[in-house]
């Protein structure tokens, strides 16, 4: 966890408003986790917990920076995590909800389980990809997380 945070600290602090950041990886692999790493290197205000119940949370920055919009992007497709499912769910509205692209002239978006939706908000973002299982099969007890991550489009 501490090196999770720690790789999300240093790539939170060369963010700047605008910046699009997607994770994507299973359930517990670490996106919360970096996403705390991230809020510290932006040092932006508020814990940073799973936005799980609330979609989105903003985090104000503390030294006149970008703020942090954390959101759950799962929700938006009409599903939880646990896989409960809403059938009349309308993702690009519950995005365009939110109103996130004109939040991006003030913050960073760092967005859970974006893949697929929130990529729509900029040209450029930035794909981190959480592995907990390849660590796994070379050793079952391990509690390792591969993490990569890349920028997608222009930018």
């Amino acid at each position: 966890m501490a090196d999770t945070q720690a790789l999300g600290r240093e790539i939170g602090a060369q963010l700047v408003a605008g910046d699009v950041i997607i994770l994507d990886g299973p359930l517990g692999a670490g996106k919360t986790t970096f996403t705390q790493g991230v809020a510290q290197g932006l040092q932006v205000k508020g814990r940073v917990t799973s936005p799980t119940f609330v979609i989105a949370r903003e985090h104000r920055s503390l030294v006149g920076g970008p703020s942090l919009v954390h959101v759950d992007a799962y929700r938006l497709f009409g599903e939880d995590p646990e896989g409960h499912s809403d059938t009349s769910a309308d993702p690009w509205g519950a995005l365009d909800a939110l109103d996130l692209d004109s939040e991006l002239d003030e913050a960073v978006v760092v967005a859970e389980w974006g893949g697929g939706l929130v990529e729509a908000l900029s040209d450029s973002y930035v794909l981190v990809s959480f592995d907990r299982e390849s660590a796994v099969v070379a050793d079952p007890e391990s509690e390792a997380r591969l993490i990569t991550w890349r920028r997608v489009g222009r930018g």
